[in-house]
């Protein structure tokens, strides 16, 4: 079926495109952009789109769907309809379920429930050791002939040093991106939060930024080592940002994510023992929000991630020090980086770039522009909708988010994959 989407502003970073027109999809591709006014050739459905932000389709490179093992929190369904209605055409998921997704058949299940079940594509980044314990490399070339996109040890960083070594050498004879959680756990051993003034007043034992400072300066040194690429996940302290900025400048192979808690909250939300805004790393200080949204300015940090930790009531509404780290965030992602476009942070199209572009360039993924031939994923975005964040409204499982009752402006109103409407307003 033909479908043109008529009238709307298409932002295209690939193309450098920022300009009034209509996208003309045939099928599962796109045939055209057209100027304002063009009309297209046959019989087409159109797609009104005045005042909307028309987008190739945002991808998230890092979220946790939690099939198999854990569906009690959320599933492979449950997260692709939450990603849908927050504009995300793709996602890739981490390998922390119950078992493992460390071999083939783990991530041959999730491939085709995801097939059968899900809404947008899911791409798979499976362990880089045996059940993420660092002690012996999986099996990547039947990973690589799976389609697996990467390997990471999710929460825990691979190491030690040696292992990680080994890892990126052996992951790039596949093609494999290497996907490290950076942190120097012998410094955030029982640590609860961001430490410092208000970690001491709560009573709570503190993780300190140097933590992932050190973390990320050793990623960078065996990247320097090896000549092998690295991606470095939810980058939260200033130390991090200027660390991966050198690096870049220096012409290493380093790619990096935040995410929006890290721009938009400070370590001051957990105040009250607020166990909805715990998580791993941990929130840090204006001067870390301050570097972090810098990062994404200059382009040292090259996407934003949601990190979508789904946990139910039974792990967050207890005591602090007992509560499971993590948010959702597939469902407030758009609306809280579209805080950095209105605050002149950043362009409409940078944010397209690090929403959809630099993912899809990351992973080596489909999609993340909207040149004629390309996959016809595409997300429409209305900039100015006002609206109160309302997790009761959620398509995701669970509701573990600091951000309900907060008041932000846009949504997508609109998610196209291959084609397809999947989820409209």
């Amino acid at each position: 079926m033909r479908r043109l989407i008529r009238g709307g502003r298409i932002i295209d970073p690939s193309q450098g495109l920022d300009a009034q027109g209509s996208l003309l999809l045939d099928g599962t591709r796109v045939e055209a952009i057209l100027e304002p006014g063009q009309a297209p050739p046959g019989e087409t459905e159109v797609i009104e789109a005045e005042g909307l932000w028309v987008a190739p389709g945002l991808i998230d490179v890092h979220v946790h769907l939690r099939q198999p093992g854990h569906e009690y929190k959320e599933d492979i369904a449950s997260g692709t309809r939450a990603a849908a209605a927050g504009g995300f055409t793709q996602v890739a998921c981490m390998p922390n379920t119950s078992p493992v997704n460390d071999n083939a058949s783990v991530s041959r299940f999730i491939m085709e429930t995801a097939q059968a079940e899900g809404l947008v594509r899911v791409a798979v980044i499976a362990a880089a050791t045996k059940n993420l314990e660092g002690r012996e490399l999986n099996e990547y070339g039947e990973l690589a002939r799976l389609k697996v996109v990467g390997v990471s040890d999710d929460g825990h960083p691979i190491r030690p040093v040696g292992m990680l070594r080994r890892v990126m050498e052996y992951a790039s004879t596949f093609g494999l991106k290497v996907i490290d959680h950076p942190e120097e756990t012998s410094l955030t051993h029982g640590g609860q939060l961001n430490e410092g003034a208000v970690s001491t007043g709560l009573g709570l034992r503190g993780s300190p930024a140097a933590a992932e400072e050190i973390a990320v300066f050793r990623d960078i040194a065996v990247a320097r080592l090896t000549g092998q690429p690295i991606h470095l996940a939810h980058i939260s302290t200033a130390g991090a940002v200027e660390l991966i900025r050198r690096a870049k400048a220096e012409g290493l192979p380093i790619t990096a994510e935040t995410a929006p808690h890290y721009f938009s909250l400070t370590e001051e939300a957990v105040l009250g023992y607020r166990t909805e805004a715990k998580m791993n790393p941990p929130l840090r200080t204006a001067e870390d929000v301050a570097a972090i949204k810098a990062g994404l300015k200059d382009g040292s940090l090259d996407c934003i991630a949601t990190d979508h930790a789904p946990q139910s009531e039974l792990e967050k509404e207890t005591e602090f020090e007992s509560a499971a780290c993590g948010i959702i965030g597939l469902e407030t992602s758009l609306a809280l980086s579209l805080e950095l476009v209105r605050e002149g942070v950043l362009s409409p199209s940078r944010l397209i770039e690090v929403m959809s572009l630099n993912p899809a360039r990351v992973l080596g993924l489909q999609g993340g522009g909207l040149k004629p031939g390309a996959v016809a994923d595409v997300t429409l975005i209305d900039p100015e909708v006002e609206y109160v964040i309302d997790p009761e409204t959620f398509l995701s499982k669970s509701r573990n988010t600091p951000f309900a009752g907060r008041r932000v402006q846009g949504r997508a109103v609109m998610t196209i994959v291959n084609g397809e409407v999947v989820w409209k307003i």
